[in-house]
């Protein structure tokens, strides 16, 4: 080791980018991060540092970041490279600053966020744990997403095999959350996990259920029809039936990890790190949004194309689809302002489509409009017709932007990920005229916009008159 006094400390490298030597505290900071002396650098900013300065054989010196889990520490390290030893590391600078203290809650989104990314089926049961809805897209689970939605009412632990319970089903939520599952059908390992619904020291309400496997479905082979040589490869409904199931989880997956590592959920990391796995994080969740979008087009262009028509209060679609975006609207500060309890409002339509309407539309509302904006959902009544009303405090829109918002792939100059696929509001508007009704928007440049989707009433229901929209 050097006796230089300008440097802190000193370390090597050899031919394969193992640390092989240091002082502290840089020795200190490779254990602290994993690593050992030999062994690999495991220090981020540093390991690529030293990689750069060894391919390349130049001397560097740079700003490095690390943290060792307790400390954030920013150090000016140079590196030299010996032809064919590796690189001599010397600190010159050594500044160390406490990490802020973790917020348990946003600890606590980011972990059901993952659990929402990774599940393959999902359901929203009521404070008694009791089944009100059941989604799932995976083959493997079509039998007990069925026996489920047949069992609406039902504790969701009667369908289900949990491990190790002895106890009397349903157990305590918190003893369910996170417990080993066993699913009909499945020869593969699942985890529960039982999201609340819940107001700050009170009880919930309500949990989403969320199911994931310890590992993705294998993708299916090459699929083929009797008295046909070969895969079927041409076929209609290419990328609903056979691209987006074998996407879904890879990406989903790859969205999960990333998020895991910008929390820091796996250890220490740099900002510059976190930032990186933010990126990926997002462009993943825009991409499998993208793949979502494109099957439920390749969905409502086809020719075969139709709705389960029933009865449904538009008032409870639109208080689920205010529900589920709430967190992302608070994030923001925005308020939805969802219809109060005792408005109703019934029409003829599909409850699972018209939930995605809102979904999408009230998705839109909160990522155009403004901080600590508002939006309304408003219930109206026209005759033979009944509306939801979504309001918004944005930009609004011209009529040439009017013209064009529902059309396909139309973004109407954004760009990147916020700008999304152009597919919503096209694929609302495919969705609402093949329920009988429509899917309009009213608006003015800075003076926000009204979509308004219009659908069948039901006449013979008895509901009582819903609020009329306020101006």
């Amino acid at each position: 080791m050097s006796n230089d006094p300008t440097f802190l400390a000193e370390g090597r490298s050899d031919a394969q980018g193992r640390l092989v030597s240091a002082s502290e505290p840089l020795a200190g900071l490779q254990y602290d991060c994993g690593g050992e002396i030999p062994g690999a650098i495991a220090i981020p900013a540093l390991c690529e540092l030293e990689a750069k300065a060894r391919n390349f054989g130049l001397k560097l010196a740079r700003a490095v970041q690390a943290s060792n889990g307790r400390e954030s520490i920013a150090a000016w390290i140079e590196i030299e490279p010996k032809a064919d030893e590796g690189c001599v590391i010397r600190v010159r600078s050594w500044q160390v600053k406490a990490l802020p203290i973790e917020d348990p809650s946003q600890t606590a989104e980011h972990r059901a966020a993952i659990d929402r990314t990774l599940a393959e089926l999902t359901a929203r049961l009521d404070a008694r744990q009791r089944l009100l809805t059941v989604s799932s897209d995976t083959v493997e689970l079509t039998e007990l997403a069925e026996a489920m939605r047949s069992g609406i009412g039902r504790p969701w632990t009667d369908f289900v095999l949990v491990e190790g319970a002895a106890h009397e089903q349903p157990m305590h939520w918190r003893l369910l959350d996170g417990a080993k599952v066993m699913l009909a059908g499945s020869a593969r390992h699942w985890r529960a996990s039982l999201l609340p619904q819940q107001v700050p020291g009170q009880d919930p309400i309500g949990f989403e259920l969320c199911l994931t496997a310890d590992t993705p479905l294998p993708p299916a082979g090459p699929r083929t029809l009797p008295g046909i040589a070969g895969p079927i490869d041409s076929e209609p409904g290419l990328i609903g039936r056979d691209i987006a199931p074998v996407l879904r989880q890879p990406i989903a997956r790859i969205i999960a990890n990333a998020e895991t590592i910008r929390t820091r959920m796996a250890g220490p990391l740099t900002d510059e790190y976190s930032q990186y796995a933010a990126d990926i994080a997002a462009a993943g969740q825009h991409l499998l949004a993208l793949v979502e979008d494109l099957a439920d087009l390749e969905v409502v262009e086809a020719v075969e194309f139709n709705t389960a028509p029933d009865r449904i209060d538009l008032a409870d679609v639109a208080k689920r689809a205010a529900g589920i975006l709430g967190v992302r609207a608070q994030e923001r500060g925005i308020t939805i302002d969802a219809p109060k309890t005792g408005e109703h409002l019934s029409a003829v339509a599909e409850f699972r489509r018209v939930l995605q309407i809102m979904l999408n539309v009230v998705g839109n509302a909160i990522r155009y409009g403004p901080d600590k904006s508002q939006i309304w959902i408003r219930l109206e009544e026209a005759g033979d017709r009944a509306r939801l009303i979504v309001a918004d405090q944005g930009p609004g829109l011209s009529d040439e932007q009017q013209a064009k918002v529902f059309e396909k792939f139309e973004r109407l100059g954004r760009s990147g990920e916020d700008g999304g696929s152009g597919l919503g509001l096209y694929i609302s508007r495919r969705l609402a005229r093949a329920m009988g009704g429509d899917l309009t928007v009213e608006s003015a440049p800075g003076q926000g916009a009204r979509f308004i989707l219009e659908l069948p009433a039901d006449l013979l229901a008895s509901a009582p008159t819903a609020a009329q929209n306020p101006d």
